[in-house]
């Protein structure tokens, strides 16, 4: 029979075995929430200027993308899906996934994530082309990606101040739209915004010329930027590169950059330039030469003339 000394070290044993045990889980739920668990936010295009002359319809390619959301949900029980309509007047968020978890759809049979999903990009398209209606003086072909972007970031600020314990965010940008110059500050103001908080911008454009804005998002961000060869195999392309987690993308061997296309817009006339004027106080850039800056008011010199800018290389050249 047992001594009391004897029941009080097992009980003591007993104890401390199950509180180590309890902190392992925690230190390893710790670790898959930091690499495992991904939040993506999808930006989804709904142009109706770029789908109706796509060869590409747009009843596929959104059949593609929620396969691909499925999937991403399927690999991690704890992955996070948001999506973020961008039509050409606004944008908007049509699905969550951490606000849809405990719900369903009708009796089951339909997944809570395309029913939802549908239903509320159905409306959004519906007051996005109402929004065209009335501002049809000042209409834009293109999507409105800095809006989106703005929202994406916005959100995943939020998840960052929500905890320690929260899963690795990352935006896919599922483009098709050509680049709007007039949106190239916000933009980039938006790039260098996810730079600064780690968070890569993956990109997937579906357009005929690829979008400059979208190369730099990516190169800047550490993100992959990719354009599909043959969209109707879209759902591969995807999968087996913007389906893994960033953990995982380090034993894996992902498409480079190649070619970026690093040209800027004039703040003037919003086109994109290869060569240009740049305000050295607040680094706006012009395509024609201007007398004062138009962003911050600072007045322009005069430039030096050709014949006075040769002499100055005389001088400065040495005696042969």
């Amino acid at each position: 029979m047992a001594s009391a000394p004897s029941k009080l070290y097992s009980g003591l044993s007993l104890a401390l075995s199950t509180i180590f045990f309890f902190f392992k889980v925690v230190e390893g739920l710790d670790s898959v929430i930091a690499d495992d668990v991904s939040l993506v936010v999808v930006l989804l295009d709904t142009n109706p200027f770029f789908w109706t002359t796509s060869s590409f319809p747009f009843s596929h390619f959104l059949s593609h993308v929620l396969a691909f959301l499925n999937a991403i949900l399927t690999l991690n029980q704890l992955n996070q899906v948001v999506i973020i309509a961008t039509g050409c007047n606004s944008c908007d968020y049509v699905y969550d996934s951490s606000k849809t978890a405990n719900q369903s759809f009708g009796n089951g049979r339909m997944p809570t994530l395309c029913a939802t999903l549908l239903q509320n990009l159905e409306e959004f398209m519906t007051k996005d082309e109402k929004l065209g209606i009335e501002e049809a003086e000042e209409r834009i072909t293109g999507s409105l990606l800095s809006g989106s972007l703005s929202m994406a970031l916005c959100y995943i600020q939020r998840v960052f101040r929500s905890g320690s314990l929260h899963p690795q965010p990352r935006i896919l940008c599922l483009q098709g739209s050509p680049d709007g110059p007039e949106q190239y500050v916000a933009i980039m103001n938006a790039i260098f915004s996810a730079q600064r908080s780690m968070v890569p911008i993956d990109s997937c454009y579906i357009g005929v010329q690829n979008s400059a804005f979208l190369q730099q998002a990516s190169y800047i961000t550490g993100g992959v930027h990719h354009k599909p060869q043959q969209l109707d195999g879209l759902f591969q392309y995807l999968l087996t590169i913007f389906a893994t987690d960033l953990h995982s993308r380090s034993f894996l061997q992902l498409p480079k950059p190649v070619g970026v296309d690093f040209r800027a817009s004039c703040f003037c006339h919003k086109n994109t330039i290869d060569m240009g004027y740049i305000c050295s106080v607040c680094l706006s850039i012009f395509c024609t030469r201007h007398k004062k800056c138009s962003t911050c008011g600072s007045t322009f010199g005069q430039a030096q003339s050709d014949d006075a800018s040769a002499t100055n290389r005389k001088r400065k050249a040495p005696d042969s």
